[in-house]
């Protein structure tokens, strides 16, 4: 299978698991991924090898975009205190977690090293 074909899988898979979610009730990236785990263990497909330098310019705002406008600012505003600690503090809690199972791990590990492995 070729590039131009997986790439026309996907879309199609794409198409596909959107309406077969809402008609499930599962959220369809759940489908999503289900169905590119069953094709990561097909022996056929290729592996695609996507540059790192590519994914913050070409993949993430479309991503993104999409979901600044299915997001409702109502419901941001009323739960941003959860949001908030979720996205913020719950990151320094980790990284903090992180960093001291890293450095009682490895005992020669700097412990900017070890921030910097939990960040």
């Amino acid at each position: 299978m070729d590039q131009l074909a997986l790439l026309l899988v996907l879309l199609l898979g794409a198409v596909v698991t959107v309406p077969l979610g809402e008609r499930l009730g599962l959220p369809a990236p759940i489908l999503m991924t289900l169905a590119g785990i069953g094709m990561a263990l097909l022996p056929f497909v290729p592996n695609v090898e996507i540059p790192p330098d590519y994914i913050l310019p070409l993949i993430l705002p479309p991503l993104l975009y999409a979901s600044v406008q299915r997001t409702s600012w109502r419901q941001f505003a009323a739960n941003r205190r959860p949001i908030f600690l979720l996205a913020v503090a719950l990151v320094f809690v980790t990284t903090a977690a992180v960093a001291a199972m890293a450095s009682a791990i490895v005992p020669g590990l700097p412990i900017a090293a070890a921030v910097a492995l939990g960040a």
